[in-house]
């Protein structure tokens, strides 16, 4: 582990040990120690780490198709947008797989709204975000 550590110091900004196993509200540094996990990947994994149904879930799916691209149409999709534009009363949906992409969107649509039914002049809106406030890893996200 010498090495890892030299490597870490280097490279990474970690302040704690490397995490080597995580199961259920637990975590496990590289020594053995335990931790709980009260932060919970930032709320990806509220559920709880390697939760056996969600990997049960996740194997059986991953045997038949992993993850498509919003640019193609998968056998589920249809039945899905269906389901779901109905029961919030949509006309359409833009699916996405993580809250940051969710950002994004919401800033891009708040621009153009503002381009297009407030009449900024082009090149000219301004997009607010609150300090200190995480959401994501992406340009928007991190600008200030």
């Amino acid at each position: 582990f010498a090495s890892f550590f030299v490597v870490r110091q280097i490279f990474v900004s970690f302040i704690h040990p490397p995490l080597k196993n995580l199961l259920g509200t637990k975590v496990y540094d590289v020594d053995g120690k335990t931790y709980y996990d009260f932060l919970s990947a930032y709320s990806a994994v509220n559920q709880g780490h390697c939760h056996p149904k969600i990997i049960d879930a996740l194997v059986e799916q991953a045997k038949k198709l992993t993850l498509t691209s919003r640019a193609f149409h998968n056998d589920c999709l249809g039945e899905y947008v269906e389901f779901i534009t109905s029961f919030f009363g949509y006309d359409r949906i833009l699916p996405m797989n993580t809250g940051v992409e969710g950002g994004e969107t919401a800033v891009k649509l708040a621009r153009r709204w503002g381009y297009d039914v407030k009449g900024i002049p082009p090149n000219k809106a301004r997009i607010l975000f609150a300090g200190n406030n995480f959401w994501g890893r992406t340009l928007a996200a991190i600008s200030r």
